[in-house]
């Protein structure tokens, strides 16, 4: 009897061992797998986003002055982002956003990875992801952001010229981001070619040392990827779930135009957990 009992206690535990480290093994390959969000090859990818002017003051008056659109080139399709044509100013809220296809719970790590752009500058132009509404976000604009990356150099309210390089959320404001290994501050981004980013964000609660991303990035000055700053704030820090995809640009006042340099965007991906692979290209 009790070499029976002993057998069935062995199977018992190698089931249990089996079990746990399936789980195990499912956890690990779906951290390591991406999900698309847009790659903008489909034909009608730009039906996926909103797209609203919620501060417009173009003189004489443009509706729906933003230019954001999906364009082809050399067998790639990419999404373009100006706040207004050249030498149209004073639309100073362009919206552009669609819902994530896995949202970020509260407590949980997710990583993003984008290909982006500048097409010119001088612009203005932050992306990242939401945790309000539609509706929450038409009402907030950039306030409606949490993680955010920001493309600029136009001139602040302070005097202080910002000069194309990087830039995270920290604070009340912005920073520069700074090569990790190096301890060197980062170059201005370089017109005309394709960066690519990954930002690793922490929806955990402030009170577990969340609502922080870390960002790296490849391209330009960084022939490989790279640690370009730890611990970035999410900007209103709401704890709640991440569910949009947002990006956001303006001309300017009408007195103090800045410029209406576009940012092209391509490949949004989603992973849960941290993951520094590059996507698979499908």
């Amino acid at each position: 009897m009790r070499i029976k009992f002993s057998h069935y206690v062995c199977i018992s535990l190698c089931l249990l061992l089996f079990s746990c480290a399936s789980v195990d093994d499912l956890e690990l390959k779906t951290q390591s797998e991406w999900t698309l969000i847009d790659n903008f090859e489909n034909s009608n990818a730009i039906q996926q986003w909103t797209l609203l002017d919620t501060k417009n003051d173009t003189k004489p008056k443009i509706e729906n002055p933003q230019i954001t659109e999906v364009r082809s080139d050399v067998g790639n399709s990419y999404l373009i982002k100006k706040p207004a044509a050249d030498g149209v100013v004073g639309n100073r809220k362009a919206l552009s956003f669609r819902q994530l296809p896995r949202v970020v719970p509260v407590g949980k790590v997710h990583t993003f990875y984008a290909r982006f752009q500048v097409e010119y500058f001088p612009n203005n132009h932050v992306f990242g992801l939401s945790n309000l509404s539609p509706k929450g976000i038409e009402e907030h604009d950039y306030n409606a952001f949490e993680p955010s990356i920001r493309i600029t150099d136009k001139a602040e309210s302070n005097g202080y010229k910002n000069d194309g390089t990087l830039m995270v959320r920290q604070g009340k404001g912005y920073e520069k981001i700074v090569n990790l290994e190096s301890g060197e501050v980062a170059q201005p981004l370089e017109q005309g070619i394709w960066y690519e980013l990954w930002y690793v964000v922490n929806n955990k609660v402030v009170a577990d040392g969340g609502q922080t991303y870390d960002v790296y990035l490849k391209g330009g000055e960084f022939k490989q990827q790279t640690p370009v700053y730890q611990d970035a704030d999410f900007r209103m820090k709401r704890e709640k779930p991440l569910a949009y995809l947002l990006l956001n640009c303006n001309t300017g006042p009408q007195n103090a135009p800045y410029g209406n340099g576009g940012i092209l965007y391509d490949d949004f991906y989603s992973s849960v957990g941290e993951n520094l692979s590059k996507p698979s290209f499908n």
